[in-house]
């Protein structure tokens, strides 16, 4: 399936010049082909099939709204506005030989970048579904009687209604610079100042010049994933310039954090992913002197036991994940798939 967008630059410029803005993301034309082209074979409402029982895989549907803004625990697949805990797009951009990436091998073509970027302008307008309701069944009573509850502004919002106040969008001429370079820009909120870049479409392109190229925005930067870019610890110095960044991605990247001591001036940094990268029980210190840091993985890193665990003992507020956590998370899925072979 083919899918039209206009070029990321011109998104951009709308938006921070006050220029009308593109019509806005139509769900039933746009989105809803994409959850039934990739996802819905794997995730709807319990089904016959072939004689068969087939439940949701993980028990996470996407064939209904309710369901969508639902999820199960602590995996919603889409949170309005908010692309960093969209676990939608967190999937659907993992590397293809990641257990958790979505589609999986055999079950749907992955996403292409424009795809994914449709999805997260989706996401940051605010998911509207367009009136689109889909399979009511199983949808818990409480979703179709309660009214809606009121709005709680969580943690993450207020840092970044804090980290906004009073700063200005850059131009429209430095975003279209920035765009030669294959950075992919958007803001966190349809009227927000910070931004989100990653270079998804462009991973071999970007090296330590291109994130350099990156300063005449280094304010506004609040998320950015560079993740199996071609930095080196070089780059160091470009992100230690960047006081508004609260999640930095350097997964599968170069870096061996000999130079990671220079993220201690990131005073807002609270996501930290270092997942399959050098980096070794040397850096403990450093990473123990960012004491906002909430989530950190050193998964598939050359940090061993002993060090995760001083970091623990020193940031006991963040959440850590390392090799033997996931192996003791995997461990209950693994039995039941040998109990279910046998």
């Amino acid at each position: 399936m083919k899918h039209n967008s206009l070029p990321l630059v011109l998104f951009s410029v709308q938006i921070f010049t006050g220029f009308p803005a593109q019509a806005k993301t139509d769900f039933k034309k746009e989105i809803l082909p994409l959850l039934e082209s990739r996802c819905l074979k794997c995730h709807k409402a319990e089904h016959e099939e072939n004689g068969k029982t087939q439940k949701p895989k993980g028990d996470i549907r996407l064939d209904a709204a309710w369901a969508i803004l639902l999820g199960n625990k602590d995996v919603i697949p889409v949170k309005p506005k908010d692309i960093a805990h969209s676990a939608i797009i967190t999937v659907t951009t993992l590397p293809r030989d990641d257990d958790k990436a979505m589609p999986p091998e055999g079950k749907g073509d992955p996403l292409t970048p424009a795809e994914i970027l449709k999805l997260k302008t989706w996401i940051t307008e605010g998911a509207d579904f367009d009136g689109w309701v889909g399979n009511l069944s199983g949808k818990p009573a409480d979703t179709v009687k309660a009214a809606p509850a009121p709005l709680i502004e969580r943690d993450h919002e207020k840092l970044y209604k804090k980290l906004g106040a009073g700063l200005q969008p850059p131009t429209a001429d430095v975003l279209k610079k920035l765009q030669a370079g294959g950075a992919q820009i958007a803001p966190l909120t349809i009227d927000s100042p910070l931004l989100r870049v990653d270079f998804l479409k462009a991973v071999n392109q970007c090296d330590d010049n291109t994130l350099a190229a990156l300063t005449p925005i280094k304010n506004n930067i609040a998320q950015l994933d560079l993740a199996r870019t071609r930095i080196t610890d070089a780059s160091f110095k470009s992100i230690a310039q960047m006081p508004r960044l609260t999640h930095l991605d350097l997964r599968q990247t170069k870096i061996t954090g000999a130079a990671i001591a220079q993220l201690t001036t990131l005073k807002n940094l609270v996501s930290l992913n270092l997942y399959g990268t050098e980096i070794t029980d040397e850096s403990v210190p450093s990473l123990s002197a960012i004491k906002s840091l909430k989530n950190i993985t050193v998964f598939e890193s050359k940090m061993t036991e002993a060090g995760v665990s001083q970091l623990k003992a020193v940031l006991p507020q963040a959440d850590i994940v390392f090799n033997a956590d996931l192996a003791a998370a995997d461990k209950p899925e693994s039995i039941k798939k040998e109990k279910k072979n046998k």
